[in-house]
């Protein structure tokens, strides 16, 4: 049996070019992330960074890619039989990555969402942090904390579900919700006086949102089928067993949600408690009209 020396390995020619290659590509990558610890980082604007970074991440699989097909060139022909006689069998075993890869593609080139965007995805709301080949990586929002603020859960949600599940954008071509506060008032209260002091309260806290609301829904109209809706806050009025519900509906931005409604419950309860004499919110009153003899 012949024994294999050092040299036999030394100057092999598929050792030689497995040594290359495992060599070229840690250099490579030894580049990439010099450039991107010394240079990219340094980048103070947050968008630009992130785009700087994944575009460098990019070149590095391409350079890698490329460094495999020329010092394999020779054996490509073989390759390609080989693959595509187990061409079945890998897109059965991977095909939850190809459908990833897929729908990284659907959401780069369908524009689905972009980073920075706030999503549902998969039953995962939150922000959208970055889009990799394979999964989407989100900084969750909600779950046991209330409102739409982040919990500090990290998500990792795999690209297929874009084919699978719909995609909630909040933020998107159009970054505005219509929110509502329901307020309970008393049976007796001045109704059209509660009417015009929400209005007003409503168009104090949200300022230039309907005009900057409106701009955006324009422009949705130029590219979609869509009606015209009223941006201004509006006030209707729906009567209960017990009290009168005023619903205050406005528009404002998807970040600002929580935020937006305790400002107007504040001023609310402050307008309502200056003007107690005319209108006042429903109270509990047992009456008792008799007793047992």
């Amino acid at each position: 049996m012949d024994q294999i020396t050092l040299n036999d390995i030394l100057f092999n020619p598929v050792a030689g070019k497995i040594a290359f290659s495992i060599l070229g590509i840690s250099l490579i990558w030894i580049i990439i992330k010099t450039i991107q610890r010394r240079l990219i980082l340094k980048i103070k604007e947050n968008d630009n960074r992130y785009r700087a970074k994944k575009f460098s991440g990019f070149v590095g699989y391409f350079l890698s890619i490329l460094l495999i097909t020329l010092v394999y060139s020779n054996k490509l022909g073989g390759l390609t039989v080989a693959f595509g006689v187990a061409g079945a069998g890998i897109a059965f075993a991977l095909q939850e990555v190809i459908a990833s890869f897929a729908g990284w593609l659907a959401i780069v080139f369908g524009k689905f969402y972009k980073t920075g965007d706030r999503v549902e995805l998969g039953g995962i709301k939150g922000d959208v942090m970055d889009i990799g080949a394979l999964r989407t990586t989100i900084m969750e929002t909600g779950q046991w904390i209330h409102g739409d603020q982040y919990n500090g859960r990290i998500v990792f949600v795999a690209n297929s579900f874009v084919f699978k599940e719909p995609v909630y954008n909040y933020s998107g071509e159009f970054p505005f919700l219509w929110d509502e506060l329901l307020i309970p008032i008393q049976f007796g209260s001045d109704y059209k006086g509660v009417e015009k002091l929400l209005l007003e309260i409503a168009k104090e806290v949200i300022g230039t949102l309907p005009e900057d609301s409106k701009k955006k829904w324009q422009t949705l109209q130029n590219t979609y089928k869509l009606e015209n809706v009223q941006y201004d806050p509006m006030v209707s009025v729906n009567i209960n067993d017990s009290f009168v519900e005023y619903t205050l509906r406005y528009v404002v931005d998807y970040k600002k949600r929580r935020s937006t409604k305790t400002i107007l419950n504040f001023k609310i309860l402050e307008a309502i408690e200056a003007n107690k004499n005319t209108i006042d919110f429903p109270t509990n009153s047992l009456n008792i009209v008799g007793f047992p003899k």
